[in-house]
């Protein structure tokens, strides 16, 4: 400190620099006790949170200040004597100056917006949202009082401003050679610089609780770390076998069910034949992916507020799993693993990344089995990506725009109300049967999101007033959907799957807050699937090749999940995962990996056998293999459609006309 306070005498032009330092330093450091504060942040007071919070904290508030300070040093530097004391520069300054504290305030204003939401500092999901400006400003316009918030922000920002006035001023003022101001320009400029070198985000990261290395992290400097590491390179970041080893312990895994297994060892492609059991069913399948259906809300897995009346009836009347965990925290994560059938990868989801085409997906089984697949969603499909990439993988998109205005009960910015999407999926259902084509319809749901809005009158929670009004509508809209569909002429040989993309929150105090991963799911064909409750541990991914055991396809396949009635109780496992850390669940216990190549092995079910050391290391490898073969099955391009490599079978010529072609 003494070193910046020697300096900016030295260098007085640059006291303006050392005015947003303070104003920076002091609105993160307002921003982090605000955060604390928050009614789901859960984090003792005690000596070495306090620490760690306010001490690695103001590390990275000085880290994220040599980024933010170079346009003002920049500026600084160039502009000459005369041009810097001139009246109107000054008065031109100090509003540029003013504006610059208006939007610190509305950064740290934004990060409590995001801390509610997500329970974490900026990722790459705040990065993600400026490109869909429309529905995010909307969603936050809608749920909070924007007027009065940025009206209220313009009283740190002046009194920031006026705090801060004579430093500006007098650096303004300040005779300087060209030579002073570029030795001092040259010095503050090299700190990024260090910054960039020395300095990550995980550094942060010293404590069990991750609430605790969130506050002691910074949002701006967050925000720019997630921008640049949104997509990681799993072998460059995370621990690995040799690739041989790693393969042949996946093939070994994914050999679920007694009968032929195929992979290709040149390239190390999973391809393998899997037989079926019942007779083919061309049985019609509707997939429904619910919004933030976790499972706490359920009133059949322990909820009891009564607000899913419909779905715990359905609970006895179905083959109900009460033991599924979502692969991660975003609904482009749920629909990756529900159409492709892969553990999650490091960084952004497969639906938003280069060369996703033609993947080996449910959609391009089910067409070659003489399917119309569709995608239906409540909103416009370009949000996220996911448009495309169901367009570009054998579905149909049909989204809010092929709904007339009269055909829309209620919409807020996220999509029509649900009882309108279903609507517009029972119409679609009506165009592939009057085509005498089965049909595989997957749903996107939005109703269960902030705002929390849908139409008046159809529950007995107003609108707008929270989380479990807007699962009730949800809950009443499906009820619905579901009375609607049994007039139909194809109701009865319809295999309805309803299921949730992520959970509500991965809000928690450990990596991977597991617990908050757990959804529902519901297999429901009156006609056609026995009702049972199914207790046993499952993975989302598992629900694609589930769909297909039930149905009775024959297929060759590259998906990782199982079809979970044919599996033996001692290969069950799920997966789990945040934007960095990927967990691995089986046998009671969690293994993440993380950056750095780190890897955790940790008791989530207190009576969980214990682990011997040679167990420990199955387990840890086991985790590394999966997620290793499946980053690099996608990276390679391995991950395709066509499975052109697989060896002849004797049986193809009997199923040749079942098979991917």
């Amino acid at each position: 400190m003494n070193f910046t306070l020697r300096f900016f005498s030295l260098s007085p032009r640059y006291l303006p620099v050392a005015a947003l330092l303070a104003v920076l330093l002091g609105l993160s450091f307002a921003t982090r006790i605000v955060l604390w504060m928050h009614g789901g942040t859960q984090v003792p007071v005690t000596l070495t949170n306090l620490l760690e919070i306010f001490a690695i904290g103001f590390a990275f508030d000085l880290a994220a200040a040599a980024y933010f300070m170079v346009p003002m040093t920049l500026y600084l530097a160039v502009i000459p004597d005369r041009l810097a004391c001139w009246r109107p520069h000054s008065w031109f300054f100090g509003l540029l100056f003013g504006a610059t504290c208006y939007v610190l305030a509305l950064v740290s204003l934004s990060e409590w917006v995001f801390w509610d939401e997500f329970g974490t500092r900026f990722n790459f999901i705040a990065v993600d949202y400026l490109v869909y400006t429309h529905e995010v400003l909307g969603n936050i316009w809608e749920s909070y009082p924007v007027g009065l918030l940025l009206g209220l922000l313009l009283i740190p920002a002046l009194l920031a401003s006026w705090l801060t006035r004579r430093a500006v001023a007098r650096g303004l003022a300040a005779p300087s050679s060209w030579q002073q101001r570029l030795r001092g320009g040259l010095i503050l400029l090299v700190l990024p610089l260090l910054v960039f070198r020395f300095v990550s985000t995980d550094q942060k990261d010293l404590s069990e609780n991750t609430q605790v290395n969130e506050l002691s992290g910074n949002g701006i400097y967050a925000f720019f770390a997630a921008n640049w590491n949104n997509e990681l390179d799993y072998e460059r970041f995370y621990a690995t076998l040799p690739h041989g080893t790693a393969f042949a312990q996946v093939c070994g895994l994914l050999a679920e069910h007694p009968g032929v297994k195929v992979c290709s060892d040149s390239p190390k492609t999973l391809i393998r034949h899997v037989a079926s059991n019942p007779p083919v069913r061309k049985l019609n399948v509707v997939l429904v992916s619910v919004e933030s259906l976790g499972s706490e809300f359920i009133g059949a897995l322990g909820n009891t507020e009564r607000i899913t009346p419909e779905l715990d009836g359905l609970a006895d009347k179905s083959l109900f799993f009460t033991h599924v965990y979502a692969t991660g925290n975003r609904t482009v994560r749920g629909l990756e693993a529900l159409s492709l059938s892969i553990p999650p990868t490091p960084g952004q989801s497969i639906l938003k990344r280069p060369k996703n085409e033609e993947l080996f997906s449910l959609g391009a089984v089910l067409e070659d089995e003489g399917y119309d697949t569709k995608w239906i969603y409540g909103g416009y499909s370009y949000f996220d990506n996911m448009g495309y990439f169901f367009a570009n993988n054998d579905y149909q998109v049909v989204d809010r725009s092929a709904l007339g205005k009269e055909e829309i009960h209620y919409e807020n910015i996220w999509g029509v109300a649900d009882e309108d999407l279903f609507t517009l999926s029972l119409r679609e259902a009506d165009k592939s049967a009057a085509d005498g084509r089965p049909f595989f319809l997957h749903i996107m749901t939005t109703s269960n999101h902030r705002p929390y809005t849908y139409p008046e009158g159809r529950i007995d929670i107003p609108s707008g007033s929270g989380r479990a009004g807007a699962v009730k509508y949800t809950d009443y809209a499906i009820g619905r959907f579901l009375r609607e569909a049994r007039a139909k002429p194809w109701f009865d040989d319809t295999l309805f799957v309803i299921t949730a993309d992520h959970g509500a929150s991965a809000r928690g105090t450990t990596d991977i807050p597991v617990e908050r991963y757990r959804i529902p799911l519901w297999f429901y064909s009156p006609k056609h699937v026995k009702p049972q409750h199914f207790d046993r541990l499952a993975s989302q991914i598992d629900i694609p090749t589930t769909i297909l055991g039930l149905l009775g396809v024959d297929y060759d396949s590259k998906f990782f999940g199982y079809d979970l009635l044919r599996l033996d109780p001692a290969q069950d496992r799920a997966f789990v995962s945040t934007y960095q850390t990927l967990g691995y669940i089986r046998n009671g216990w969690l293994v993440t990996l993380g950056p750095k190549r780190a890897v955790k092995v940790r008791r989530i079910e207190a009576d969980a056998p214990p682990l011997s050391p040679t167990d420990e290391t199955k387990l840890r490898e086991e985790a590394i293999s999966l997620y290793e073969v499946a980053a690099q099955e996608f990276r390679s391009g391995l991950y395709h459609e066509t499975p052109d490599r697989l060896p002849p079978r004797k049986e193809d010529s009997a199923h040749s006309d079942r098979h991917v072609n």
